[in-house]
């Protein structure tokens, strides 16, 4: 239930309105997710038990649609569900109309997704993270989370959330006083009022941003891609930490961690939680053009600490590693764009001469995990893998790295461009420092004048790609709240 802090969550507009006591409501949008070439995944939510049902169709009057029954949306999943929807066309526009069927019918709601052409095509996407971080929640003097509105008039084939579309430590509260004197409103939530501990904490996460009509109306017309960072669980996690903050009754992340793992899975409309592994990291094809490859890199991770053994540390485990040195071989399309959910170069720190990101401060050989990415990159050189970039988040301002052999202590690799994006709607920070392990350079970046900046004032951020079909070059644009083009990265395939 909304509660005053905003009380005009109304003008933002609350979802799935009905009249009928008997009659079934969507209470958070449609979504569609991981999208290819010949198949999509679309969710929504209901507010009981029903049955899903989905009108598919290549018209958006629904003329000559096909009516698919999707899962019973029961207690067990929050009243979520997803629906795979297999043996599509390349390169169509596709319609859906989602339903809930009980006693009686829900109000349909519609959306809408373009599948991978398996041509050469133009590709156009977007990426970024951090949302209602650090307390600045949804609010309703700004008009909400307008950067999904900003974000839309592009028109991308997807949008890829580089983590963080939670954050689950950050409580909301109805007002935050600025060291100004002002005051930064926001619509709150009960399950948003204390760090999320129980799996229906988590979810309510999830329900909180949803509450936003630019995001739902985004997510409505632009597919997305999923990956977790470490607020979807708790600040800077990794796997058997203890945590000793007095919020938390809970004090073990793994048992944190399974509940937000249900959670993600739950409210996103990807295929995690689908396939019968579970897992989070994957590729998708998107044409002749570009794979995407979606790790993660939290799950396998070690402690936070210095981060130094010359034996290595674990970031992306074996498993995973493997699996994405594997699949870059295999790909044969021009581009392979790494969403990696932390940044590569930018030493990210978690107290005195800790770290919890990939580098530390040695400047030298890889140490710790820097051995994974070391790995990876050397595997690439070696075997003639081109043109990978990567993009990324977490960091919460928006630069364009360059990494080169020739600036590095490591020299087992070509060079490459790292993006950083974000925040969508947080506290603004940076900018960070550089480790020299693999030669970065800041190209561009523009951090905020001050730690914690709030969305008001305008540094938040996101990112397009756009990779031609006639040239195959991919073009890289970092951009501002208002769309405002900020950086512009032109990369010729090799």
């Amino acid at each position: 239930m909304l509660a005053a802090g905003a009380g005009s969550a109304i003008a933002l507009g609350t979802p799935g309105i009905s009249f009928a006591a008997s009659r079934p409501q969507l209470t958070h949008g449609v979504q569609s997710g991981d999208v290819g070439d010949r198949g999509a995944v679309v969710w929504t939510r209901a507010d009981r038990s029903s049955q899903m049902r989905v009108e598919l169709a290549k018209r958006p009057d629904f003329k000559h649609a096909r009516t698919i029954t999707g899962p019973v949306l029961t207690e067990a999943t929050d009243f979520t569900g997803k629906l795979r929807l297999n043996g599509l066309q390349p390169g169509r526009t596709y319609h859906y109309r989602i339903t809930a069927a009980a006693d009686h019918c829900s109000a349909p709601l519609e959306g809408s997704f373009t599948t991978a052409s398996d041509e050469p095509a133009d590709i156009r996407f977007q990426w970024s993270g951090d949302l209602a971080g650090q307390g600045w929640g949804i609010n309703p003097d700004l008009g909400g989370y307008r950067i999904f509105d900003t974000m839309a008039a592009s028109e991308p084939d997807f949008f890829l959330c580089s983590g963080d579309f939670i954050y689950a430590d950050n409580p909301i509260k109805a007002e935050v006083v600025q060291p100004d004197g002002t005051v930064w409103r926001n619509v709150t939530t009960e399950g948003k009022s204390k760090v999320a501990e129980t799996l229906q904490e988590f979810r309510a996460q999830f329900q909180y941003n949803l509450i936003d009509e630019n995001l739902r109306d985004y997510l409505a017309k632009v597919p997305m891609v999923n990956q977790w960072d470490d607020h979807e669980v708790v600040n800077n996690w990794y796997p058997g930490e203890i945590l000793d903050l007095p919020e938390y009754t809970e004090k073990r992340v793994d048992v944190l961690a399974s509940r937000a793992r249900q959670a993600f899975a739950e409210y996103t409309p990807g295929a995690v939680g689908l396939n019968p592994d579970g897992r989070i990291y994957r590729k998708i094809a998107y044409g002749p053009l570009m794979d995407l490859f979606v790790l993660d890199m939290r799950t396998y991770k070690d402690a936070n600490g210095a981060n130094n053994a010359p034996e290595g540390g674990r970031l992306l485990g074996d498993e995973q590693r493997e699996w994405l040195k594997t699949e870059l071989a295999a790909s044969t399309a021009t581009w392979k764009i790494i969403a990696a959910d932390l940044p590569i170069g930018l030493i990210i720190g978690d107290g005195t001469n800790i770290y919890e990101g990939i580098a530390q401060r040695n400047n030298g050989a890889p140490l710790g995990r820097e051995t994974d990415i070391a790995d990876v990159l050397a595997h690439c050189h070696r075997g003639g893998i081109r043109n990978l970039v990567w993009l990324t988040a977490d960091v919460h301002y928006t630069a364009a790295h360059h990494y080169s052999p020739d600036r590095a202590a490591f020299q087992d690799f070509d060079p490459f461009w790292e993006f950083v994006s974000g925040p969508l709607n947080a506290g603004s920070f940076g900018p960070g420092r550089l480790d020299a392990t693999f030669g970065p350079q800041v190209v561009f970046q523009k951090p905020p004048p001050a730690a914690n900046t709030n969305p008001a004032v305008g540094y938040q951020f996101f990112g397009e790609v756009f990779i031609d079909a006639e040239t195959e070059v991919c073009e890289v644009t970092l951009k501002d709240l208002d769309g405002n083009d900020l950086f512009t990265q032109a990369i010729t395939p090799s």
